[in-house]
């Protein structure tokens, strides 16, 4: 892609880079969620992933504009999923948006959303 392609306008006509919107993202997960944003997006030697809380490691994901859809890769969760382990972390998430004014979407493995339902039933 060129940098046209990966870099978007705001409102007074300056670009934005896609990492940008991706920082934005994970600082506002982080925050939400009490965790974590790992340095470099996970691309240092021991903290991997996007975001970490105890017991998870999250993987983020946005659109730099809105839109109505976005194409999630098997590759995205597989890697996550490596780190984990290598961090030694039981949970993994892919959280996703269709773009800078969309909600965040959560994926997760589904006996762990079974175990939060059951846990969130009994507790």
């Amino acid at each position: 892609m060129s940098v046209i392609q990966t870099a978007q306008r705001n409102k007074a006509g300056e670009k934005k880079a896609t990492r940008f919107y991706s920082s934005k993202q994970e600082k506002s997960v982080a925050k939400n969620l009490n965790g974590k944003v790992n340095k470099n997006s996970g691309a240092t030697l021991l903290e991997k992933g996007d975001v970490q809380l105890d017991n998870w490691l999250i993987e983020c994901k946005t659109k730099t504009t809105d839109s109505d859809s976005i194409s999630i890769k098997k590759d995205w969760i597989e890697k996550t999923i490596k780190e984990s382990v290598m961090m030694g972390k039981d949970n993994v998430a892919l959280i996703f948006s269709f773009g800078p004014s969309s909600k965040n979407y959560v994926i997760i493995e589904e006996n762990t959303f079974k175990d939060l339902i059951n846990n969130k039933n009994n507790g």
